[in-house]
């Protein structure tokens, strides 16, 4: 029952930061729903630069993740969700990035840092205690 409750608070301890491009051909509106679509109602931040602004949204816990907990088994791309995560491990964090129109789609596709998605893609950095259980959960084994 400990371990338990030791789980959940540690899984509470999550912090999302999403960052992607706005560029200038762009509407922010239509960015904010990419990411709205699969993280939620969530808040944004915009910053104005030379070429476009960068929008960053924060959210925490699991909560900000439950969107994108149940696309992955509806979408039944959990092992190469699986897969994809492990391989953006890095300490506390783990870093993925998600193809920005695909995700105004309402579906998960995730993408390279470069060059793979012509808009650029929608960078996710996921930082908490325990990296491998919030893996585990957002994106068990099926085989």
């Amino acid at each position: 029952m400990q371990r338990a409750k030791e789980s959940r608070r540690k899984m509470n301890e999550i912090a999302i930061v999403i960052e992607t491009e706005i560029n200038p051909t762009e509407n922010p509106e239509k960015v904010k729903l990419a990411i709205e679509n699969i993280f939620g109602a969530i808040e944004f931040e915009i910053h104005t630069r030379t070429q476009g602004s960068q929008l960053v949204a924060r959210t925490k816990g699991t909560e900000g993740l439950t969107k994108l907990y149940n696309l992955l088994r509806r979408e039944r791309i959990r092992d190469a969700t699986r897969r994809i995560l492990f391989r953006g491990l890095e300490d506390n964090a783990i870093t993925f990035y998600l193809n920005k129109q695909v995700a105004y789609a309402g579906h998960v596709s995730f993408s390279e840092p470069t060059g793979e998605s012509p808009l650029g893609p929608i960078k996710v950095k996921i930082a908490c205690d325990s990296p491998r259980e919030l893996i585990d959960w957002l994106a068990p084994r099926t085989t």
